[in-house]
């Protein structure tokens, strides 16, 4: 499998090559591609409707212990949630939620205020590819089962700003057990 972030260059590569090829002068042509975004994120929006009910219908209350790693430069001590793995699927999935408003509000800037086309149509394909590529999208939707890649807690994707956030979620039982002595965590998320 190529990783995701290889594809989605190549996609972005592509699409921009396409998009010189088409005339978004043409008012015809500008609402389609503007009907294509608003289907992409329409599909998006119903597949994380489809896996917050699989996971409010499952309602997996299985016990999940990790540690948050501090944020970089904070000086605070690593931080132990507790918390069941529905709880956990539902803030994973509010997160997907506001990620997606948040590129459609910036779409929307950049196409409405700023006169950008071209972005449109590489935006219809990037995110919707992105879905598919979610852990819980995959667990819940693909029925996958939930070991290795896909155990929670989700490892951090990898990249530049995941170095910025401080590391790795811990999940050993000395980690967990070191930072609910520590003083800070500890207390069960519901």
């Amino acid at each position: 499998m190529v990783n995701p972030q290889i594809s989605n260059l190549a996609i972005i590569l592509v699409m921009m090559q396409v998009s010189k090829k088409i005339a978004f002068e043409d008012p015809n042509v500008l609402n389609i591609v503007r009907g294509v975004y608003i289907l992409s994120n329409i599909i998006i929006l119903g597949i994380y409707v489809y896996v917050q009910m699989q996971i409010n219908k499952k309602k997996d209350m299985t016990v999940l212990k990790y540690v948050e790693p501090a944020p970089m430069g904070s000086g605070e001590e690593p931080k132990a949630v507790t918390t069941t793995v529905h709880a956990y699927d539902l803030q994973q999935v509010r997160g997907l939620f506001k990620g997606q408003l948040m590129g459609v509000g910036m779409m929307a800037v950049m196409h409405l205020y700023f006169k950008y086309t071209n972005p449109l149509l590489i935006q219809s394909i990037i995110p919707l590819k992105g879905a598919f590529e979610g852990n819980l999208v995959k667990i819940h939707l693909l029925g996958k089962p939930a070991s290795g890649d896909l155990k929670r807690p989700f490892k951090a994707a990898g990249g530049f700003m995941a170095n910025l956030q401080g590391g790795e979620v811990a999940t050993d039982k000395k980690s967990i057990e070191a930072a609910e002595r520590s003083g800070r965590g500890g207390a069960k998320e519901e």
